[in-house]
């Protein structure tokens, strides 16, 4: 088994880096840092950074609520059922966008205000560190933009993004989706996109289905290693995720509360997103 992963990681790289010998040398392209052998050009950085980028592993960490209560951006949903002091239905659910489109707009409104006003905190920073050593894919349920924010280059959104706003008839068609900034963070109830739709939310309302499962499945199944943080793996389906870990990739779990986690290889950091992370450094260290 060892043989053949060692083989398979070899044909990616010398894929990658034939792949990548063919892009940059065409002519057109001015790299001041090149050399011309015959008809090519050799790049060293280039070639240094695939070979550095081959030999990588790979940590995929799956967030949550818990990643960002420390940024003062509230958990999604308390142990009361409510969110801002509102019940869940109202607010984050398709019959509660069909009741009161109004309501569930200003909702978010200020949602996103308080978003733009919350600055990332260190455990976002610490997980953008790490991709200076390892490749770092993270996938997260929550809605904020704050991975962003703090530097990670590829992040995935499973319920959504809260600077977003799409059509109410389309959702997912990109000529409707609408990026808002702290300029202008909001959107007037009532609003319609190109279509004649209403403009809603670009949230994964409760009972919809999640697009970005499946995307973020293939992440995981890749992971050398796995870390969750600031989740109860309650919530389905991304609840799910660990279990496409490969069998020989470690997994630990970020989170102060007791969890209920049913994988036997599940090392649980039983504290907070950035001191975790803190831990979780000093291990890899090791």
């Amino acid at each position: 088994m060892e043989f053949q992963l060692y083989t398979l990681k070899n044909q990616l790289f010398f894929f990658v880096l034939s792949y990548a010998y063919s892009i940059f040398a065409l002519d057109r392209l001015n790299f001041d840092n090149s050399n011309r052998i015959g008809c090519l050009r050799i790049y060293p950085n280039l070639t240094l950074h695939l070979i550095i980028i081959a030999n990588m592993k790979k940590i995929v960490f799956l967030t949550g609520a818990g990643m960002s209560v420390e940024s003062g951006f509230k958990t999604f949903r308390g142990n009361d059922g409510l969110w801002e002091d509102y019940p869940v239905e109202q607010v984050a659910s398709h019959e509660g966008w069909e009741a009161n489109p109004t309501l569930v707009t200003n909702f978010y409104n200020k949602l996103r205000q308080q978003l733009f006003d919350a600055q990332p905190n260190e455990g976002h920073r610490l997980i953008k560190s790490l991709e200076d050593h390892y490749q770092v894919s993270v996938i997260t349920q929550n809605v904020d933009n704050l991975h962003e924010r703090a530097g990670s280059k590829h992040v995935i959104h499973l319920h959504g993004e809260l600077t977003k706003v799409c059509s109410s008839a389309d959702p997912y068609n990109p000529a409707y989706i609408q990026e808002l900034t702290p300029a202008n963070p909001t959107v007037a109830p009532g609003t319609r996109t190109g279509d004649g739709s209403l403009l809603r939310p670009f949230i994964v309302f409760f009972g919809e289905s999640v697009p970005m499962i499946e995307p973020a499945a293939e992440e995981v199944k890749t992971a050398d290693i796995l870390v969750i943080i600031g989740t109860s793996l309650q919530v389905y389906p991304a609840a799910s995720l660990a279990y496409y870990a490969p069998a020989h990739s470690p997994i630990y779990l970020i989170d102060p509360g007791a969890v209920d986690a049913r994988m036997n290889r599940v090392v649980h950091l039983q504290c907070g997103a950035t001191e975790g992370m803190r831990r979780l450094i000093n291990i890899l260290k090791d």
